[in-house]
């Protein structure tokens, strides 16, 4: 029998019962588990790291593969590193079970067929240039063991990332991440600290291999989307700091190149 420590009872009863303020205090203490729980696995992420960021370098692309709360992280990660990084789209790619439609409304029965995920990757043309991250808290959902599985037999490269031990999902994997923060607040509820965990450990991911792939300069986002006026005035000021110049040269040079990398780059061929 799996162990599912992301279904057993919760540490807390008669929810209902307790004063808003001490919901609040019990859910927080619960969350504070996660980066520990994160701290344990620092060194199978920094592998992951490594894997992803030479598969991207060659050329490949990055999939990330969930259902349901798993599915829309994998999504919402995945559409935030072009405008934040200025990655081209289609080098990273998020898919959902039962489709775009389950970004907003759950789909019934999409996450137990076991053969669509693997059909939704194929309609991307996943090849063994590419590697797949499946997301699944419990680390049973068929839709994510039954692609990895698929992947494998593919030679492609698989990681996992889930919130139980000794998982399918983590036996399908060729390199698992598992995260166990423990019983959830509310029995059961894997969007809340499992959930949170994922989401931890996506960001880690993502950002430190576009920092890998020389999409940072010191702490800066220099190929960010300029796409609102916040963008711009943050690249205004990134100019204004890099080259020691006033913010109307600032914003002229962004205007021109159209990027703060650009601008920097073109600016100090023309100093003496």
């Amino acid at each position: 029998m799996i162990e599912r420590i992301t279904e057993k009872d919760s540490l807390y009863q008669d929810l209902e019962k307790m004063e808003i303020i001490d919901l609040l205090k019990n859910m927080n203490s619960e969350d504070k588990k996660v980066p520990n729980a994160i701290e344990r696995c620092l060194h199978r992420i920094e592998t992951v790291v490594m894997l992803v960021t030479q598969k991207l370098k060659e050329g490949g692309r990055l999939f990330y593969l969930g259902a349901g709360t798993s599915g829309r992280l994998g999504i919402v990660d995945a559409s935030e590193l072009p405008p934040t990084f200025g990655l081209e789209h289609g080098r990273v790619i998020g898919i959902i079970a039962g489709g775009d439609n389950a970004i907003r409304k759950a789909v019934e029965f999409a996450e137990d067929d076991p053969e669509a995920g693997w059909n939704d990757l194929v309609a991307h043309q996943i090849s063994k240039n590419d590697v797949v991250i499946g997301i699944a808290a419990s680390g049973s959902t068929p839709y994510v063991v039954g692609a990895l599985q698929c992947c494998s037999k593919n030679n492609i490269l698989t990681i996992a990332i889930t919130c139980n031990p000794d998982s399918p999902l983590s036996k399908a994997a060729h390199y698992p991440i598992e995260v166990i923060v423990g019983p959830e607040f509310v029995t059961g509820s894997t969007r809340m600290k499992a959930g949170t965990a994922q989401k931890l450990v996506l960001n880690m991911i993502s950002t430190s291999v576009m920092i890998q792939l020389g999409r940072i300069k010191n702490n800066k986002m220099v190929d960010m989307q300029l796409s609102n006026n916040k963008l711009i005035h943050r690249g205004t000021q990134m100019l204004m700091d890099e080259l020691h110049i006033n913010e109307s040269l600032a914003e002229n040079l962004l205007k021109k190149f159209g990027s703060v990398r650009k601008a920097i780059e073109e600016s100090r061929k023309t100093q003496p």
